[in-house]
């Protein structure tokens, strides 16, 4: 796991520098300055002889840091082109005296210009640049982009060169990474430790590659503080994958019963119980309405299809529950969800069906999650539960907006897990999971293909899976979410992310537990 932290967890540790290992904040400055210089050296960006760089210069320490990074490059042969939002009296301390510097060394370095901004027009002057560099706002920056920074943003998203954000992209809140406009960057070099908000919401859209930048200070000072998240990394997914001992058998390797599908939605409920045995499970049992059986005993070979009678609704009734009973006492894990329906009687349905007490564990997807919408949750016993809504599913299960949840997602999904003793998996660009001590995992693999009917059924049935080999649940959560996301990655590579269906997942679910082996052997 790779740790990463809240802004306040960072300024503690730069205010702790500062004032008990007696670092000057200009050396810290100076420190990430030439972080940021030796990465644009050794980045290999193929400039000519020479190369220019636009630099954009806020007020506070992240302009000074730019002013900083301006005089390196300069002294490095690069034609500098420095644009500043105010006059250095309304600079910040550190980022006065860097610009004023600079100021100095313009008239020895005839490399270098320095400009205010009185208008976005001014930015038009470094558009011939081969790099663009943002350091007008950094990690404190919170709320939205107001005139003029808006429209400059704008203007430097609309260049062509190459980009790079000091930090944090400027308009990005480094928290929660919520943002309605932000620099668009190729790479961001965050300074000090990695902050939680460059992996989730808006953060990965606008960040580009993360390079972590060392100011200095021993990492070692961190180990003192509980990280505000972690990111998963290729072991966390193997380690947590269940082990297959030699004298296993069907029953004894995972025993899954799926609760899905209808006459409307079949083929939500064809994928979740195939991709169970997929996953390494031993037995998979679907649940079925009898007076549709006809639409998805010819989908399934391995797969046992349990038919419950449904008043010829085709659909999930109360009376199936009792109907289900021993096959439920024969399940170590009941997944339910997945192309249900949302009438009311199978709504209903759903709800008597999870108030009931249980032995087995619990998957909750699509369907299931909707029946406990606007805080009908609170009325069930969700522990050693995995819940998996995406944005607009969770929303509606707090009874609050999406735009709402994406300002404050740590809290609401950890409030969630705590408060219902349950593990949430919050799917999305990136998937995040959260468990009830606090601990939050940010997926690190994935791709814009994800987003495409059928693949949430396929993350749920792998859920479910490895669930029933190890009934560990936070393991389940963490191998199963990778591993999805990893199988698309290895079909982006070959079919592209345009291309790829919920069948090509399923049947790239072992190459991607292969390329992980293999990888890490590799490594190791």
């Amino acid at each position: 796991m790779i740790p990463v932290y809240s802004t306040s967890q960072v300024r503690e540790i730069d205010e702790y520098a500062i004032t008990h290992l007696k670092i000057p904040s200009l050396i810290l400055m100076e420190n990430a300055a030439l972080e940021i210089f030796h990465f644009i050296m050794n980045a290999n960006f193929h400039f000519g002889i020479h190369p220019s760089v636009g630099i954009i210069c806020g007020k506070g320490n992240n302009g000074g840091d730019g002013c900083a990074v301006a005089r390196q490059l300069s002294n490095a042969g690069f034609n500098v082109k420095v644009l500043h939002t105010h006059l250095a009296d309304q600079m910040s301390a550190d980022c006065r005296t860097n610009f004023q510097i600079l100021q100095n060394l313009k008239s020895i370095n005839k490399n270098i210009s320095i400009k205010k901004i009185n208008s976005v027009k001014d930015v038009q002057s470094i558009r011939n640049s081969d790099l663009i560099i943002d350091a007008v706002f950094g990690s404190g920056f919170s709320g939205d982009l107001k005139d003029p920074y808006d429209k400059i943003i704008r203007r430097l998203n609309d260049l062509k060169s190459i980009k790079i954000a000091i930090d944090i992209p400027s308009g990005l809140n480094s928290d929660n990474g919520f943002t309605k406009l932000a620099f668009k960057s190729d790479f961001t070099i965050t300074l000090g430790e990695l902050k939680q908000g460059l992996f989730f919401n808006f953060g990965p859209l606008y960040c580009g590659e993360v390079i972590k930048g060392n100011i200095g200070v021993s990492e070692k000072i961190f180990d003192s503080i509980i990280p505000a998240a972690y990111l998963i990394e290729p072991e966390d997914a193997l380690q947590s994958l269940p082990v297959k001992i030699k004298n296993l058998n069907k029953y004894t390797a995972g025993k899954v019963l799926t609760i899905a599908g209808s006459g409307g939605l079949p083929g939500a409920a064809s994928l979740t119980a195939r991709v169970v045995l997929k996953a390494g499970a031993g037995a998979s049992i679907l649940a079925f309405p009898k007076s549709v059986r006809n639409l998805i005993h010819k989908k399934l070979s391995e797969v046992v299809v349990q038919i419950y009678e449904d008043d010829r609704s085709e659909n999930f009734i109360e009376s199936a529950i009792e109907e289900l009973e021993a096959k439920l006492n024969w399940a170590d894990v009941v997944a339910i969800g997945p192309g249900l329906g949302r009438s009311e009687t199978t709504q209903a349905a759903i709800l008597k069906f999870l108030k009931r007490k249980r032995k087995y564990l619990l998957v909750i997807d699509a369907d299931a999650i909707y029946a406990l919408s606007n805080n009908k949750y609170k009325l069930l016993n969700l522990r050693n539960s995995i819940l998996t809504p995406h944005h607009g599913e969770f929303s509606n299960l707090l009874g609050i907006s999406v735009s709402e949840l994406q300002k404050n997602i740590f809290n609401y999904g950890r409030n969630f897990s705590r408060s219902t003793k349950s593990i949430l998996v919050l799917k999305g660009s990136p998937t995040i999971i959260f468990i009830p001590s606090g601990e939050v995992f940010i997926n690190t693999v994935g791709n814009p293909g994800l987003a495409k009917f059928g693949s949430g059924d396929v993350l749920t049935g792998m859920i479910a899976g490895i669930l029933a080999q190890h009934k560990n649940t936070e393991k389940a959560a963490i191998a199963a979410v990778y591993l999805h996301s990893l199988a698309a990655d290895i079909l982006k590579s070959v079919i592209t992310e345009y291309s790829y269906s919920a069948e090509d997942l399923i049947k790239s679910i072992p190459k991607a537990i292969v390329f992980l082996r293999k990888s890490l052997e590799i490594i190791n």
